[in-house]
């Protein structure tokens, strides 16, 4: 991966991480279905009318709106709102990233070298000890939500890997599109139309900013770059990028909310860090990069 993206990938991660704490904001005033299907209006319109449809073909554009509208955003959002912290569910949903280098292996053929085996493998095992805290932030129902949501994204990033579009903006708008009304609907057979008419009545600052912000800065842009950079490498080289999402996430929670940062959840971060510096850093390509380089040989040249 060439270290811009790098670079624009880990800043795409602290947006990500801080959006956590605006979605539980948002789930205090309102459904978190109802959210959801909030913020995916708001981001595909009115930018669907100044956007071509895109060349791929029409089932990849509606599966995409299904799994990442419904499965990735509706789990987890829900997940929140039954009770996980915005830290911890930042970090559980990085089991997509060894879902991704499974689905890679298996659907697209792609080489997992030992390397980003290994970085899964501890990154892995950083999620696992996240389950032992105690202190009421990890649920079980969230537990099943955002493993749902987790593999949702996964197979998201497949399907929008599996369309071949070269025209990824158009893709994720017109996908966003079709999102809000399956949350819709299932918003409306869990409440009733009575949570509908309530809208208006919980609109506040706080949650009008917690809509906005999850729909342009975190979808539209956000969103748009990250499947640039899913069609642009393999999908086992940009899956580990996601799991910076969970250290921004923790620490945004624990500056905000003042979530408790107890030594498993910061052992599991540290973990998952290195499991990250394992998966997407080649280390020996970085080597010959630093050896050609111009400092390396005022280095040589000093001696």
């Amino acid at each position: 991966m060439r270290y811009s993206d790098l670079l624009l990938g880990v800043l795409l991660m602290a947006m990500w991480g801080f959006n956590f704490i605006v979605i539980q904001m948002g789930t205090e005033d309102l459904d978190p279905l109802l959210l959801v299907a909030l913020r995916f209006s708001l981001a595909a319109f009115p930018a669907v009318l100044f956007v071509s449809r895109p060349t791929a073909s029409w089932k990849y554009v509606l599966a995409y709106s299904l799994t990442f509208g419904c499965g990735v955003w509706g789990m987890a959002t829900w997940a929140i709102s039954s009770g996980l912290s915005a830290g911890m569910a930042s970090l559980l949903l990085q089991v997509n990233v060894a879902i991704s280098l499974l689905f890679g292996w298996v659907f697209l053929k792609e080489k997992i070298i030992p390397q980003k085996a290994l970085g899964a493998l501890l990154a892995l095992g950083g999620l696992m000890l996240s389950l032992m805290v105690e202190d009421g932030t990890v649920p079980l129902i969230s537990i099943a939500l955002i493993l749902i949501a987790a593999t949702s994204w996964s197979i998201s990033g497949l399907i929008v890997k599996a369309s071949g579009t070269q025209h990824v903006f158009s893709f994720i708008v017109w996908g966003l599109f079709f999102a809000p009304l399956p949350l819709f609907a299932a918003t409306y057979i869990q409440n009733g139309a009575t949570v509908f008419y309530e809208i208006q009545n919980n609109l506040s600052g706080r949650l009008i900013f917690s809509i906005l912000f999850q729909a342009y800065p975190t979808t539209l842009l956000g969103y748009w770059f990250w499947n640039r950079l899913i069609v642009k490498y393999p999908l086992s080289t940009v899956a580990p990028l996601g799991l910076l999402c969970p250290v921004f996430g923790l620490f945004f929670s624990w500056l905000l909310t003042g979530e408790s940062i107890g030594p498993e959840k910061l052992m599991a971060a540290v973990m998952i860090s290195s499991g990250l510096a394992l998966g997407i850093v080649h280390f020996r390509q970085s080597f010959k990069m630093l050896r050609n380089s111009r400092i390396f040989g005022m280095l040589n040249i000093s001696r």
